[in-house]
């Protein structure tokens, strides 16, 4: 039974504190630095990197929480607590490390933040923890007063009051750890079985083919490491909710409460576990609106308030309940300070018995707020807050089903036509609208339990122990959550405290897309290089409609009925080699130009093609390769094409790196003389490149249009889509690179800039082609 009249001093007691850097546990350090000054605190801290305990301390006191603290004490204050105060015991609830003998409590705040983590994890870091923390308490000799920090919500899924009092379960829990601890070696096992890795690689092929081998091979095992991942999310999700718990997170919190009871207090340690509800801002200390990081009720705050969320499936006239951090806090210090006489004790600091917030009456805050204080929206203006009508979780869902199938039907539409700046703008604009659906569907599942709640939790404990602190102390040590004004709290302290955490009331964000955009001042250096690929970038074509140049260039235009009905013939055997590896289309389509003489191509060249090849050039593309000169850079012309199709437009570039084709008795064998450079080539090539010429890539630029081009441009600070296609458009899009579109331009303007070019100097010739 709480005191009628409690305690509110810890004296000289030694605090071993775990989960200090935690939201709740800065909290409780804070405090007992500001207004216990004669304790000692024992905080078990893991070590990052080669930041030491020490480190992590100083790293940690320079927080928000702890500034009025440091504001009163001084930095000689400071460094006092540091060295005669505060001990550092390094390690982490894996591996807790020997404790000292003479600890008189202990406040066990530490846990997982998540609350779908996979099932091994989530029962390692709460079961495991607490295990290893209990027996570590025994090892030591010391007889401490264990503050077990869990929350409401372990009771699991059920209706009505909750009261105040030992979980009413009989599972297993050593068998479920066991269990839980297993499951990755278990899903690790099957997502390597043959025909796993086949559906793995065939995903990745289909996504990845261009880019190369390896680039498939690290997709493929992305793939199965995400496989594994969801598997045991789902596992975790799927197992608390067969035995009648919401989340792996509350199931494990459950099982951490049942370790807790039976390896302290069933040994006769003293107990008191302290269930918070759903933790925010603080009310008051260490001042109004304290908060580090979003919890758990501010992503749907904030994703409300930009819109996102056009409907929610809860229940209006379900409790949310909500708590102040610093009421948490005062509780669990005076839990602290009054051990129970015997069996342990249970304390709900929540606000749903005494003071309830319904989620109507949240929800109309919430708009309130947003209505008077809107989010900028990227487009300009505001963005308007909707309205919801709560129409059931059901209907909610089968919304969402259907939004989902209709996006993906538009997406792959809109795939399979010819890229342009509107259909990369509209897929843009889908892949915005698939984040905003993909945000709503995943608050529905995480907050169900949240917002379609019927409990109510019993906090007849709590409000005794507040009432036996004395009065004079109760406004700054207390916990009386009827004195909360919601609205209040919300408008004024809360919603202000989240927004202020979001860039977006600081400065309004940038649009997605950069097409369109002024591009940036070239730099003037001497070590950049700037690759600019061929086909489809510089100039508007693909190797398919330069043989049918060449052969209208050479043979007339009588040539190009034939030529076309050839090409047709055969056009089911190149697509499938295109989808397939770029590589192998060039290699396939190349060997068209078997038996055509070496010399007469150079003649066709030079002659009609270069006219035709003019007026499908961008006139950008020849203006940019001279703006990269002027500026120092070197320019770098690459085709994974015959290098000699390049000709008309290579003296606009300082080098043209390109295929050469075997040449036999003074004719075209239709064979490459070495791989093309495409993909993975390109880049390991560009790799090279720049080693050998001591150039930065991180400053480099790089110019492409195909997702095959993805694998060499992200190797360059200053990648460029160029009128690409939609799945390097995606990628770009969601990499923030520039997308350029550039169009073809007139023969005599193209003319004239290669004028210039040529006078500026003649391009290089290199191994694979002219250079």
């Amino acid at each position: 039974m709480t005191p009628k009249r409690a305690k509110t001093e810890l004296g000289d007691a030694h605090v071993f504190l775990t989960g200090g850097t935690g939201f709740v546990g800065q909290a409780v350090l804070e405090r007992l630095l500001s207004t216990h000054p004669g304790t000692t605190i024992s905080l078990l801290v893991r070590t990052k990197g080669s930041a030491g305990g020490d480190d992590r301390l100083r790293t940690l006191l320079r927080k928000p929480v702890f500034k009025a603290w440091r504001a009163a004490v001084g930095e000689a204050g400071v460094e006092d607590a540091v060295a005669r105060r505060i001990r550092i015991v390094e390690g982490g609830l894996g591996s807790v490390p020997e404790l000292p003998g003479d600890i008189d409590v202990v406040i066990h705040s530490a846990s997982t933040v998540s609350f779908d983590p996979p099932i091994d994890q989530a029962f390692d870091t709460n079961v495991g923890g607490a295990i290893g923390l209990y027996e570590a308490l025994r090892a030591s000799g010391s007889t401490p007063h264990v503050v077990h920090v869990s929350t409401c919500y372990v009771g699991g899924l059920r209706k009505g009051v909750v009261p105040e009092a030992r979980l009413g379960h009989d599972v297993d829990w050593r068998a479920e750890y066991a269990a839980a601890r297993s499951a990755r070696e278990r899903v690790e096992l099957l997502s390597r079985h043959p025909d796993q890795l086949r559906e793995f690689m065939d995903r990745a092929r289909a996504e990845h083919g261009k880019e190369g081998p390896q680039a498939v091979a690290r997709a493929s095992e992305e793939a199965r490491v995400a496989w594994v991942t969801a598997r045991l999310v789902d596992a975790g999700r799927t197992r608390a909710e067969s035995l009648g718990w919401t989340d792996v997170y509350t199931l494990t919190k459950a099982f951490a409460e049942r370790a807790a009871e039976e390896l302290w207090a069933g040994t006769g340690g003293s107990l008191s576990v302290v269930r918070p509800a759903i933790i925010e801002s603080a009310l008051a200390h260490p001042f109004p609106g304290w908060i580090d990081g979003f919890k758990v009720a501010d992503p749907l705050i904030l994703a409300y308030g930009r819109g996102l969320l056009p409907e929610f499936p809860g229940l209006p006239d379900s409790v949310l309940d909500l708590i102040p951090v610093d009421h948490v806090v005062n509780a669990i210090l005076a839990a602290a300070a009054n051990p129970p006489g015997g069996e342990p004790e249970y304390f709900h600091v929540s606000s749903g018995a005494t003071n309830p917030l319904p989620f109507h009456q949240m929800y109309e805050n919430v708009r309130e707020y947003f209505t008077a204080n809107p989010m900028p929206s990227p487009r300009g203006g505001d963005i308007p807050v909707p309205t919801w009508r709560f129409p059931g979780g059901r209907t909610v869902e089968r919304a969402l089903r259907r939004s989902r199938a209709r996006l993906e039907r538009r997406e792959r539409q809109l795939s399979r036509g010819r890229s342009t700046a509107r259909t990369r703008a509209q897929l843009a604009e889908l892949a915005t609208r698939r984040s905003d659906l993909e945000t709503l569907e995943n608050f529905a599942e995480l907050y169900r339990a949240y917002v379609q709640t019927e409990i109510i939790f019993d906090d007849t404990n709590t409000r005794a122990l507040h009432a036996a602190i004395p009065k004079k102390l109760q406004a700054d040590r207390g916990f009386d959550v009827a004195a909360i004004d919601w609205q209040d709290y919300l408008q004024r302290v809360h919603f202000p405290a989240i927004t202020t955490l979001t860039r977006a009331f600081s400065r309004r964000p940038e649009a997605s897309s950069t097409e369109g955009r002024p591009a940036k001042e070239l730099p003037e250096r001497t070590d950049v290089v700037a690759v600019f690929d061929l086909e489809g970038t510089v100039v508007d074509t693909n190797l398919v409609e330069q043989y049918l140049w060449v052969r209208s260039a050479g043979w007339g235009w009588a040539a190009w009925p034939a030529s076309v009905a050839s090409i047709l013939a055969r056009l089911p055997v190149y697509l499938r080699a295109e989808r397939r590896d770029r590589g192998e289309f060039i290699r396939t389509f190349l060997r068209r130009y078997e038996g055509m003489p070496q010399a007469r191509l150079e003649k066709i060249v030079d002659g009609g093609y270069a006219d035709t090849m003019l007026g499908h050039t961008a006139t950008t593309a020849l203006e940019r390769a001279a703006a990269h000169r002027a500026a120092g850079h070197r320019t770098v012309l690459v085709t994974g094409s015959i290098g000699t199709l390049t000709a008309p437009v290579a003296a606009a570039f300082d080098e043209v790196v390109g295929g050469q084709m075997h040449v036999k008795d003074g004719q075209l064998t239709g064979y490459l003389g070495r791989p093309p450079l495409v993909d993975e080539a390109r880049a390991n090539w560009l790799r090279q490149y720049a080693e050998r010429g001591g150039y930065d890539l991180s400053a480099s630029y790089g110019y492409g249009d195909s997702h095959a081009d993805l694998v060499w441009l992200e190797l360059l600070g200053h990648p460029h889509a160029v009128n690409p296609d939609s799945r390097l458009a995606r990628e770009a899009g969601r990499r923030r690179w520039r997308i350029d579109t550039w169009k073809s331009g007139s023969r005599a303007a193209n003319r004239a800039l290669m004028a210039e070019g040529t006078a500026s100097g003649t391009p290089e010739e290199g191994a694979g082609g002219r250079r």
